[in-house]
């Protein structure tokens, strides 16, 4: 049943050299295989993420992926050690900048209310 099987999430590129450098040099993902001009990247706990190169590539204004991580400070500090910048945003009433949500250095209140998290647009504007 498809509740109970793993969910592998794919990240549409419209430029797969370059969203490559990205992800492998500024966020760290190493590549497990390439895949039907693709590339697989394994993630922590066995799980893994699929790019690949698709002229749909950034048409979606939604979230992409998310990690569940123990310290998104930390996180967020080693991202912007290697040139990644970071948006802001009220996960409640999701509007960009400076909102009841806010927190500092990049980090911003998502649901559950005690939980905290942080967004980047990644390699190019959402359309690596």
């Amino acid at each position: 049943m498809l509740k109970d099987t793993p969910i592998i999430p794919y990240i549409p590129v419209a430029d797969i050299v370059r969203a490559r450098k990205f992800y492998e040099e500024k966020v760290g993902l190493v590549p497990r295989e390439e895949y039907a001009g693709g590339v697989i990247y394994e993630c922590g706990q066995g799980s893994w993420v699929f790019m690949y190169p698709s002229p749909g590539a950034g048409t979606s204004k939604a979230s992409t992926l998310f990690w569940s991580v123990e310290d998104v400070a930390a996180e967020v500090a080693q991202l912007k050690s290697r040139g990644v910048t970071f948006e802001h945003y009220d996960m409640v009433q999701g509007q960009r900048g400076k909102h009841p949500g806010h927190q500092p250095k990049g980090l911003s209140r998502v649901i559950p209310a005690s939980s905290r998290g942080a967004l980047a647009p990644w390699s190019r504007g959402r359309r690596s």
